[in-house]
């Protein structure tokens, strides 16, 4: 954005209110990096939109190949010549200092598998491939970020959580209905845009090249899979509830990863009250007020990073 669209449109886009919804509980510095990245999150995709939709491959695999090394080496990047390097470098460093190097690497492996999910949906975009509903949903997993936003949990908890505990079924049910729902509401909130911009990346879209529905039965299936994630969350959150329980074995570091847990568990029931509020008061979904419903009015379409 100019600096007149961020003063115009920012704070419409409630893209911070969307995290402090979402991490409650966090302490000041922690929600603050949070939000903060998220809103570079948003602008990162937006940039790559851009470099689809104007057909700029070699700015995307510059960029692509800036972030990975900035992900292991933020501090070499905090003064990036691309404002957008930049940002994600400063990010890191903050997210960096919450936990340990074993939280760190862990997040690191997670956004490297996103950069280049992002890499694939750019390459089918470009080539006008719509993927099938399954290999949609896989990639989405990973365009959607799901375990990114699921390790920001333990920062915002103040604990780092062992392996056994983070990859017990309760855990990664719990937390993998909460980041469905988001994708797939988002999904359905995003869907006049896309299909006006012709793109290939939604699942609706996918319904309806791959599985023949119409408009009003891709809508009405994703709806569909949307209440499922919130009927089948309420079974998970039950799960891990009990999981929590039995954690708090009488020891100190028992009670401690209890009460971790129970709020992880806290924030992902939060994600869906924090998600379907955004997508009605952010301005980044309002597609009927803009002259052109496949752009959003405030995105900058000058050729950045290819000059």
């Amino acid at each position: 954005m100019s600096a007149g669209k961020v003063e115009e449109y920012a704070d419409g886009l409630c893209y911070t209110d969307l995290m402090a919804g979402y991490y409650i509980g966090a302490p000041d510095e922690v929600i603050q990096a949070i939000a903060d990245y998220s809103a570079w999150f948003f602008v990162w995709d937006d940039r790559h939109d851009r470099d689809v939709i104007h057909g700029r491959p070699a700015a995307w695999l510059r960029l692509r190949l800036r972030l990975h090394a900035a992900l292991d080496s933020p501090r070499e990047h905090l003064h990036h010549q691309d404002p957008l390097v930049a940002g994600f470098a400063d990010s890191m460093v903050r997210l960096y200092s919450f936990l340990t190097k074993k939280w760190n690497a862990r997040f690191a492996r997670h956004f490297h598998a996103v950069i280049e999910a992002y890499d694939r949906e750019f390459r089918n975009r470009t080539g006008g491939i719509v993927p099938t509903v399954d290999e949609y949903l896989e990639l989405r997993r990973l365009t959607f970020a799901h375990w990114i936003w699921t390790d920001l949990l333990e920062p915002s908890a103040g604990c780092e959580l062992p392996t056994a505990v983070r990859n017990h079924f309760a855990y990664r049910r719990a937390a993998l209905l909460s980041q469905e729902f988001a994708a797939w509401y988002n999904d359905l909130c995003s869907l006049p845009k896309e299909i006006a911009g012709d793109e290939v990346h939604n699942l609706g879209i996918s319904l309806i090249h791959h599985e023949g529905l119409t408009l009003e039965e891709a809508v009405k299936e994703v709806r569909r899979r949307v209440d499922e994630c919130i009927t089948e969350f309420l079974d998970a959150e039950e799960d891990l509830n009990r999981f929590a329980d039995i954690l708090a074995d009488g020891t100190v570091h028992g009670k401690e990863l209890s009460v971790a847990v129970k709020a992880c568990l806290g924030n992902m029931r939060n994600w869906f009250s924090s998600v379907y509020w955004f997508h009605h008061e952010s301005g980044r979904y309002t597609v009927d007020s803009w002259d052109d419903r496949s752009t959003p009015p405030y995105v900058n379409n000058e050729a950045a990073g290819e000059s």
